[in-house]
């Protein structure tokens, strides 16, 4: 028997709790599969949670965190609550709070008429972003003076350190390596692109120094560069350009939305916050929608898909790759037929199918090291 997981939940606000049960049906259903076990630790954190009690997240609470393997998000942000404070008290407890420095989006592709480019193919979007997750702006170092006046200054610093910038450059160079092992002989070189805009900004030449000092450790890895007005522009012309991407923290933000917009929508991204070796976090990256709270009707596939991530971190890789496979196969099929809130079906009926499609995998048998038999 295996070690079971202990695995946080905060299903948070508005389509959060809708989204994280089938997440959990999935998990259920992958456990069953494979043969892992878990524990489930739900936390009631989110704006609703606030309006009720004032509670906002305690550093108790993020040392709790720290003893769990993962934890699974729905969605923070409530419209009652003033913008940005219960997402600062549980998402930058966890990004900060547990120094979760790489923030993982993948951008795969799974059913080519889901994808809004012309001409492009499955396999012509297939890269992944590292977004550095603990500088930058979100570092919170600002304020406002004589506010509501004519008068009113804003000011906000970003932060770039040489350690905060070397460990997550250095970690996509090693997930480039691992896809390209994943991909086998005969694949594609793994490359690693640095996108900033040192440029302009001049202060983020830090990125581009350390990037370099960073790749001569890797000499088998192809490096590029692209600032990241670039950037975009190459992701919608010529995506399959890409293979790993590292950037800062608020340009992380930004093209990862339009990454998801490329896969087919918000309703099936997902990231990882990871800190290696240490409890992360995993969460789709659709928000809390709370216009469509409540109707059943929000696509469940991007928390679905947070729980493949996870237990791809957690080392259950038959289970992840079950996951995306029935995920994958629910949209080529159109038994899903978009990841939108208008697709015609229900949140629980799009979970449903996805955990029919991990139910009927068989899983290859496999003797007690691990090997196939």
């Amino acid at each position: 028997m295996r070690t079971g997981y202990r695995i946080g939940v905060i299903p948070g606000d508005g389509i959060g709790p809708e989204v994280t049960r089938e997440g959990l049906k999935a998990l259920a259903a992958a456990a069953e599969v494979t043969g892992f076990h878990y524990q489930l630790f739900e936390y009631p954190y989110s704006g609703a949670h606030y309006l009720a009690t004032g509670e906002l997240v305690t550093e108790r609470i993020v040392d709790e965190w720290r003893t769990l393997d993962a934890v699974l998000l729905g969605a923070i942000g409530h419209p009652a609550v003033e913008p940005g404070l219960v997402e600062r008290s549980v998402i930058l407890s966890l990004r900060f709070g547990m120094d979760l420095y790489v923030n993982l989006r993948p951008v795969r592709l799974l059913a080519e008429h889901l994808c809004p480019l012309k001409g492009k193919r499955v396999g012509d979007i297939d890269f992944v972003v590292v977004r550095e997750n603990t500088e930058d702006v979100y570092a919170q170092i600002g304020g406002h003076l004589k506010v509501g006046t004519a008068d009113e200054v804003a000011i906000v610093s970003g932060v770039y350190t040489h350690k905060g910038t070397e460990r997550v450059i250095r970690y996509a160079f090693e997930l480039a390596r691992e896809r390209a092992r994943a991909r086998g002989m005969g694949g594609r070189q793994p490359q690693v692109t640095l996108v900033d805009k040192a440029n302009a900004i001049r202060p983020q030449s830090i990125w581009t120094r350390v990037f370099a000092e960073v790749a001569e450790a890797f000499p088998d890895v192809h490096t590029d560069h692209a600032y990241v007005d670039a950037c975009c522009m190459y992701m919608v012309k010529t995506p399959e350009m890409f293979d790993v991407i590292v950037t800062t923290n608020l340009f992380g933000d930004i093209v990862t939305d339009l990454g998801a917009a490329l896969q087919g929508g918000m309703g099936i991204a997902a990231s990882g916050n990871i800190h290696p070796g240490r409890t992360a976090m995993f969460e789709p990256i659709h928000g809390s929608a709370p216009t469509i709270a409540g109707q059943n009707v929000a696509s469940p596939l991007g928390a679905i898909a947070a729980v493949g991530m996870m237990l791809d971190y957690l080392g259950e890789k038959d289970g992840a790759a079950i996951i995306e496979g029935a995920i994958e196969r629910c949209l080529v099929s159109r038994r899903i037929p978009s990841v939108d809130s208008d697709s015609g079906l229900a949140t629980t009926a799009a979970g449903d199918l996805v955990v029919e499609q991990i139910r009927a995998t068989r899983r290859p048998a496999t003797t007690a090291s691990g090997e196939a038999g």
